[in-house]
């Protein structure tokens, strides 16, 4: 999993509230479990209209946000359904940072799962990140997730909190199968010892 910092990025406003999992990745798309791919499917039935062309409407087609990486996104992102696809499709995009008021719990972990902060700010600061958005790409806010703290593109700045663990292990660049190999000396240790006390399992 990759690192995360900092990110100074182009964001993307996405003012809708309750972003389903089906919006973000469409159950058809669902059938794969490489994750590199599905970032030309992320949001599908927004970006595309029935014959597979752009809507020139959705801010992810628009010149400006083509290269986002930050989703400045309305109230409880991610919820329905669970599947890890949703995320997969954003960092495929190329989405590193999703902020919001709130998101689904399991939407939540699925991204520091994967490489993506989820960041939950107040109401009136999501305004103020949902407006530095809207400036487009001349206007870009950067992400310190050591300091926690946002900084928008005329210098104010946004703390916020993170669970410890989480945080630890974005700057680490850690899932759980990284978590266990750091301790794959130990692993070995064991099985090497049951070999020998246990030769029958």
């Amino acid at each position: 999993m990759e690192k995360f910092n900092k990110l100074t990025a182009v964001a993307a406003p996405m003012p809708l509230v309750n972003i389903d999992t089906d919006m973000i990745i469409p159950k058809q798309f669902l059938k794969t479990i490489q994750r590199a791919g599905l970032g030309k499917n992320l949001f599908a039935e927004l970006r595309y209209d029935r014959d597979g062309n752009e809507n020139p409407d959705f801010v992810l087609n628009q010149p400006a946000y083509r290269n986002a990486q930050i989703l400045i996104a309305g109230d409880n992102f991610g919820c329905g359904s669970s599947r890890e696809h949703a995320p997969w499709a954003l960092l495929d995009f190329g989405i590193r940072c999703v902020i919001s008021t709130s998101f689904a719990d399991i939407f939540h972990n699925n991204c520091f799962r994967n490489g993506i902060l989820p960041i939950v700010v107040s109401p009136e600061n999501l305004a103020k990140l949902m407006d530095d958005a809207a400036r487009g790409s001349n206007a870009t806010i950067s992400v310190d997730l050591e300091a926690q703290e946002i900084r928008g593109p005329d210098g104010g700045v946004i703390h916020f909190d993170i669970d410890p663990f989480n945080k630890q292990c974005l700057l680490e660049g850690l899932d759980e199968i990284g978590l266990t190999l750091r301790k794959a000396n130990k692993v070995t240790e064991y099985e090497d010892t049951r070999k020998l006390t246990q030769p029958w399992l």
